[in-house]
């Protein structure tokens, strides 16, 4: 049930992300698929579970503050916007595929 939970997340946050992209251009577009990509990058950079940077690109918590900062604050950049929205998708898309955080030795997943 938690995996359907992430997946209509998903789904909600990559139609805002298009909307949002469309609505404002290239920049937020590729700002969008940048962030998206990010775990990608970061795996490609080197970066492993358990470290501290493996950690904070696979935390919903982070975007979700820019997110909510960004509706609230006096901030006025779309392309700040949709980066998180492309970041969020990706962290939701990846838990509702069950690949979320590495697990540990006793099969839960690590930092829940």
């Amino acid at each position: 049930m938690r995996k359907i939970g992430w997946a209509v997340i998903a789904l909600f946050l990559a139609a805002f992300a298009v909307f949002e992209s469309v609505k404002y251009g290239l920049p937020t577009t590729v700002a969008t698929l940048v962030f998206f990509a990010l775990a990608d990058l970061a795996r490609l950079a080197g970066v492993r579970p358990p470290g501290v940077l493996y950690q904070a690109v696979h935390r919903v918590w982070i975007p979700l503050v820019v997110l909510v900062a960004y509706s609230f604050g006096p901030i006025v950049w779309p392309p700040l916007f949709t980066a998180a929205l492309g970041w969020l998708t990706r962290i939701a898309l990846e838990r509702a595929l069950g690949r979320g955080f590495s697990r540990s030795a006793a099969g839960v997943p690590a930092g829940r």
